[in-house]
């Protein structure tokens, strides 16, 4: 089986890149995708696969690593299996062997592992001198014949080593840890994604290792398991040098050895599931059906069981934390939902919970977690009509189907199950045929909570043993597109010291001193790295390894306990302070405690949690924006470029020239299968979700507008989440907003520091037009969707105080705003159409600004922006510089042989020019 695997898989992934590279016809890209589809499901499951491999010193293995290299550059965690082959001779004749390298082709900037006078030794250079941790405590002479874990780490520029080596005859194991760090500048590891390289057991014969890791190539057997939160595999490999798995067979190992894996559980990453076909074959649909799971994850949303026969189904999801049942087994009344809405079992806390579900009588379902009965509903008496279940996740092609009209989201789960039972019978979820990339155990780093992001009114909370006025250091990463905020929060007394953006700068301020960062562009979206460290005479900020200083002008601190516990805030604070809170993410923060290791933060076990969400960052880097300003409007003709677009207050603004010829174009086919030369478009609609900030913005806002404001549309969408209509004031304090949620219509708006909100019991992400009309009136908000269904909701309120600002955005909003009314997953652009677009009774048809919105073309589609022949462009920005270095990369699809792809140009006449002639670039 090892054989096959290491033949099978280079061979696939190499059939399947050459394919995806050939240059694809119009009409088959929707196969182009599915093959990509295809290379990432082949990629997933070869991380996935738990075997050794073994070196024989001059073998070597180039590993494909899953993670972007930037999310390495502030904390880096890898752990491996090993075992080593000592009777071999060439191993007594020079035991120093190379283990494994990590780093760019130059040799700086590298973590590596390497047995040397028999010490297993991790080194790793942040672009100054290599440290060198060895773990002189057990040395390898004296390991065990089995295998034994391995795991490094770095944060900042602090490592760590640890090893754990396991007893066979009992459950005891010896634990070993040594610790080093960067005595001199450097705190980042700068890998390069296009000069990086990962090797195991040996190097391929010209590679240069630095000199601390120029050692022969190992002897034994290796077996990756994960790199920072990732589980990863020798058998995803690049490249293999002289390996031959027929000759010389990977060593089996006791995959229930280690404590963290002896209970059988399985890992799913969010991109895997499990099937268990024919579930009756282990038990019987009867009068009490019962299905059990226990499961672990720090995750807000994802899929646990889900069974479907036709349009019936039944679906178990962890939404927001909590668990949300729904099932429709061809019920008169339509779908039943059952969820925990009194919030009585949160679930996403990264421990195990025992969730059963107990169908009683085929008209009662029953839910019940941890012993604790949730909720109950009643329903028609009706048997359940299926046979398999999908766990943890399902095929794309149904999580996309029309049964995602009923799921809260399309999320497949990450974390840990175990326990999964039928009628009480237990499944081996590795062993079911349909099962497709998961794999066994429980990593302990892919369930620790390392990342928050924070909305503009959330903050975390822990109280531990610091005293961060004497002998200190900490550090965090931070991405935002604020401007500003308060990243972290510490009192002692009437002592403060804080850490905000302000104005695109990172400031530190120690009890009145106040540090500055020289650069004030910190909030483009972007991964940044803060270090901040107090001794008696200096306080220090480093970000992104540029260091600021002043002198500590409070050399003694008079009762100070350095032995109490304080509390610290993350993200803004509860606490009266001149900043706002911070929007955007905080993670891998750590700090020097007392009497403690530096470790990353576990933001999960934090004892205040308030609107922060615990898993993921939404926060995208800025695109470049495909916008069209007045008079650059990107679907009219060139000739037109200088002439503005009529915005007349008290008229109906006509389509531009350029759009009413893309509309009237005549659409005749050519001969057999060839497209037509221009793709149909629906009159006056627009397409919206090319970026997450794709919108049309309206500057004119009707004097009569805070007395009654009415707005109509007609939108369609296969989208579960996204921005329809945003207005706001200043602060934000005042708003109204129409998003998609879970395929839902919510018309949102504040009525004084009330949020009214109208949701819709249908879903309309459907693929098809739906008219809404909303309304905010003197004392009452209405929904009305397709002329038939009215929701309303009244309330107190004073229109006179009720007061927004110009722009009004339409089909997304401008990078950080809405996040302080709108929940995250909708603030982002709406991916669909919208069209016939009124404001109390007034057309609106012209945009003072437009983002990466294009006609509503019919049919298909792919990523990407599409450029009529009529004249159609984009400004990409409005000033730039080239330096010495400029790299652009871009695919194109022509339609025709000639035409300009790319020009920028100076006021002195210097210019660059990219275009095609007579299909040549």
């Amino acid at each position: 089986a090892v054989k096959k695997l290491t033949e099978v898989f280079p061979q696939l992934l190499d059939k399947l890149r050459r394919v995806e590279q050939k240059a694809p016809a119009n009409n088959i890209s929707s196969s182009i995708q599915r093959i990509r589809e295809l290379i990432a499901q082949t990629r997933s499951v070869a991380s996935k696969v738990q075997v050794s491999m073994m070196f024989e010193g001059q073998s070597a293995v180039e590993v494909n690593p899953k993670i972007n290299v930037e999310e390495l550059k502030s904390f880096t965690s890898m752990s491996l299996y090993i075992k080593l082959h000592k009777d071999n001779p060439q191993l007594a004749a020079s035991p120093d062997r190379f283990i494994l390298y990590l780093g760019n082709k130059n040799a700086k900037h590298y973590i590596g592992l390497a047995i040397k006078n028999d010490n297993l030794v991790y080194i790793y250079n942040l672009g100054g001198q290599d440290v060198e941790i060895p773990l002189d405590a057990k040395p390898v002479s004296t390991w065990p014949s089995h295998f034994s874990i391995i795991k490094i780490e770095r944060i900042g520029r602090h490592g760590k080593m640890f090893l754990t080596v396991p007893s066979l005859s009992s459950t005891a194991e010896e634990k070993f840890i040594k610790k080093g760090e960067v005595l001199g500048p450097g705190s980042l590891l700068n890998l390069e994604p296009e000069n990086a390289v990962f090797y195991v057991g040996g190097v391929p014969p010209g590679f240069k290792l630095p000199p601390s890791l120029n050692l022969p190539g190992f002897i034994g057997c290796l077996e990756l398991a994960t790199l920072n939160d990732d589980v990863i595999s020798l058998y995803n490999f690049k490249h293999v040098y002289n390996i031959d798995t027929t000759t010389s067979p990977p060593c089996a190992r006791d995959k229930l050895a280690f404590t963290q894996s002896r209970a059988v559980s399985y890992f799913f990453d969010g991109s895997g599931y499990a099937l268990a076909r024919n579930i009756e074959r282990r038990g019987k649909f009867s009068q009490v059906t019962r299905f059990d799971i226990e499961v672990r994850t720090p995750t807000d949303n994802g899929l646990i069981l889900l069974m479907i026969n036709g349009s019936m189904f039944f679906s178990l999801e962890m939404h927001n934390g909590f668990l949300y049942l729904r099932y429709d087994f061809g019920f008169s009344s339509g779908p039943v939902l059952l969820e925990d809405s009194m919030r009585k079992a949160r679930i996403n806390d990264a421990k195990f919970h025992e969730i059963s579900i107990i169908y009683h009588n085929s008209k009662k379902m029953i839910l019940v977690v941890d012993r604790r009965h949730i909720k109950s509903v009643d329903n028609e008496r009706t048997a359940m009509p299926f046979t398999d279940i999908y766990i943890g996740g399902a095929p794309a092609e149904i999580l996309h189907s029309s049964i995602s009209s009923h799921l809260a989201g399309s999320i497949g789960f990450k974390g840990c199950m175990k326990g999964f039972q039928f009628q009480k019978k237990d499944f081996n979820l590795l062993e079911e045929p349909g099962t497709l990339g998961i794999s066994y155990g429980c990593p302990e780093d892919s369930l620790m909570s390392r990342n928050a992001y924070f909305n503009g009114e959330s903050f975390i909370a822990s109280s531990q043993k610091v005293s961060l006025f004497t002998e200190f250091e900490g550090g965090f990463n931070f991405r935002t597109l604020q401007p500003s905020g308060l990243l972290f929060y510490y009192s002692e007394g009437s002592d403060v010291l804080s850490i905000s953006m302000e104005r695109g700068a990172v400031v530190l301020n120690a009890s009145g001193t106040k540090i500055q960062s020289p650069d004030r562009n910190y909030d483009d979206g972007k991964t940044h790295f803060i270090i901040t460290s107090v001794t008696p005479e200096r306080y220090e900020l480093t970000v992104d390894d540029k260091k600021q200083s002043k002198k500590n002008p409070a050399k003694d601190r008079a009762g100070k306990s350095p032995d109490s516990i304080k509390k610290f805030y993350f993200g803004g604070s509860p606490l009266r302070t001149q900043q706002t809170n911070f929007t955007g993410c905080i993670s891998n923060a750590y700090f020097t405690k007392l009497d403690q290791e530096v470790e990353v933060e576990d933001f999960q076990k934090y004892s205040e949690k308030v609107q922060a969400s615990l898993y993921g960052c939404p926060v995208e880097s800025p695109p470049v924006a495909l916008l069209h300003k007045k008079g650059k409007n990107s679907s009219k003709a060139k000739g037109n470029r200088n002439k503005k677009v009529g915005r007349d207050k008290d008229k109906i603004s006509q389509p531009s020239s350029g759009l009413k010829k893309l509309y009237q174009v005549n659409l005749q086919r050519e001969p057999q299968c060839h497209l037509p030369m221009n793709p149909k478009a629906t009159e006056h609609a627009y397409q919206f979700g090319g970026t997450a900030n794709s919108r049309q913005e309206f500057d004119h806002i009707p004097k009569d507008f805070s007395q009654r404001a009415q707005f109509s549309i007609s939108l369609k969408t296969h989208s579960s989440h996204g921005m329809i209509f945003y207005v706001s004031d200043q602060k934000e304090t005042n708003f109204m907003a129409l998003f998609v949620a879970h395929g839902r219509l919510i018309f949102m708006f504040n009525a004084g520091h009330q949020k009214i909100r109208i949701k819709s019991q249908e879903k309309y992400n459907d693929g098809l037009w739906h008219n809404v009309i909303f309304i905010r009136g003197k004392n009452i908000g209405r929904l009305i969707i397709d002329g038939l269904r009215v929701l309303e909701e009244s309330f107190d309120g004073n229109a006179n105080t009720w007061q927004v600002t110009e722009p009004l955005y339409v089909g997304g909003v401008a990078p950080g705003k809405a996040v302080k009314n709108i929940q995250i997953n909708s603030v982002y652009s709406f991916s669909g159409c919208l069209s016939n677009l009124q404001l109390n009774g007034r057309s609106l048809t012209s945009a003072s600004q437009t983002f990466s919105v294009t006609p509503c073309f019919e049919g298909p589609s792919e990523a990407g922006t599409y450029f009529s022949s009529e004249g159609g462009y984009v400004v990409l920005d409005e000033s730039f510089s080239l330096g010495l270095k400029f790299e652009v990369v871009f695919e194109i699809r022509p339609r025709s042989s000639s035409g300009v792809l790319l020009h920028g140009h100076s006021v002195n006449g210097e210019y660059l020019n990219m275009h095609m002639r007579n299909g040549q670039v």
